[in-house]
């Protein structure tokens, strides 16, 4: 973690790894009077904000959770809306990302998505793969509990191959069986809207993360204060990660 001075005579820590459920979207539309699919739009567009505002300071990973595995069971005339408005974004942010410095990557289960988002998905990775600034996680079609499930049938397939000894499974093998391998773990996880619960995101890389949930914002409205009031409580706790 980077310490960088916040005002004279006093540091804060920044987070390497920073993860956010983008909550409250639906309520965002309803009190205003509009249909859900506006606080959508608005929640993805505030969400291009604050990720350039995470480059910009100095976050190494940002891993949001856009479309969970549950999120299926919504009305289908919802979950159609938000697949054409997953491919608008994608469209936009191949556009708009070309000339940031943000590395872009796809966690989750993306088989499920339609040819022409996976298509989009493909592309938007590959030509951001160079970028050596903020490593974006977009979670769609994610789920903490379907994600080790299948990082176990990797390890299970291994075995069964003669590939890997059961003994030999330890915390860093798992690690590196899911989604996120390579990376380091988030230290901070933020969610608006006022819900106290993790919804399945993250479950095996949370483990030790700081969680910050603010009850006085939903998503669309989130804004740079609001992370930086987010890092400014990060930064006051003290982690022992188990220790005394």
């Amino acid at each position: 973690m980077a310490v960088f001075k916040k005002n004279a005579g006093q540091e804060r820590v920044l987070p390497v790894h920073i993860g956010v459920i983008m909550d409250g979207n639906g309520r965002w539309a309803k009190k205003r009077g509009l249909p859900r699919m506006a606080g959508h739009r608005a929640g993805a567009q505030n969400f291009r904000t604050i990720t350039r505002y995470c480059n910009k300071i100095g976050i190494k990973y940002l891993t949001v959770y856009a479309f969970s595995t549950e999120n299926w069971s919504r009305p289908k005339e919802e979950v159609d809306a938000l697949m054409n408005l997953f491919y608008d974004y994608l469209t936009e942010a191949l556009r708009d990302f070309r000339e940031e410095n943000i590395r872009t990557r796809f966690i989750g289960d993306v088989t499920a998505f339609s040819p022409r988002i996976q298509e989009l998905i493909k592309e938007t990775e590959e030509l951001s793969s160079d970028k050596t600034g903020l490593v974006l996680n977009i979670a769609m079609n994610y789920g903490g509990r379907a994600e080790l499930a299948a990082a176990a049938r990797r390890m299970a397939l291994q075995a069964k191959n003669g590939e890997l000894e059961p003994d030999n499974i330890d915390d860093a093998l798992i690690s590196g069986m899911l989604y996120t391998a390579g990376q380091p773990d988030p230290d901070l996880i933020i969610r608006p809207s006022g819900e106290y619960r993790t919804s399945n995101f993250m479950l095996w890389q949370s483990a030790y993360s700081e969680y910050v949930f603010m009850d006085d914002i939903l998503w669309p409205d989130f804004t740079a204060d609001d992370l930086e009031r987010a890092i400014d409580i990060f930064s006051s706790r003290s982690r022992r990660f188990g220790g005394a």
